[in-house]
């Protein structure tokens, strides 16, 4: 039986990076239990179950610049991982269906997290811009 998390709100980079990592875990069992297989596992589970770690660190990030940084390391590891699963293909460890299935799992994580990168740095952006429109409205007045 499988058991499932709720989050009082709705989240869906944290929904989908927790839900990868489940997978991941999942796939790391199958592959020690049932292939044999312990080198390329270990490494994807380490990189698999990352990005929805940074993603949790991110949400109590200390400022914006930390929130970007952390989901930026979260896009990192959710490249590896993707190199692992090609690499756990290309070794003939997973079939088609079972890369695909994972590969488009992580594409969407991975479009998530450049979404968000993106949008908090535009967010930032306009925050400085605004702060610097004001500090020179105040240096207009000062002047004058």
């Amino acid at each position: 039986m499988e058991k499932t998390y709720t989050h009082k709100k709705t989240d869906p980079l944290r929904e989908k990076s927790f839900k990868l990592a489940i997978r991941i875990v999942k796939l790391y069992k199958y592959l020690t239990e049932g292939k044999k297989e312990y080198v390329l596992s270990k490494q994807l589970l380490r990189s698999g179950t990352n990005p929805g770690a940074m993603v949790r660190e991110a949400a109590n990030a200390e400022s914006g610049m930390d929130f970007i940084h952390k989901l930026g390391i979260a896009q990192k590891e959710v490249g590896e991982t993707h190199y692992w699963l090609e690499l756990l293909f290309a070794t003939n460890y997973l079939s088609d269906i079972e890369f695909q299935s994972f590969s488009n799992d992580t594409e969407e994580v991975l479009k998530l997290l450049t979404s968000s990168i993106k949008t908090k740095k535009k967010n930032l952006g306009l925050k400085v811009l605004s702060i610097a429109v004001v500090l020179l409205i105040s240096l207009k007045f000062l002047l004058y």
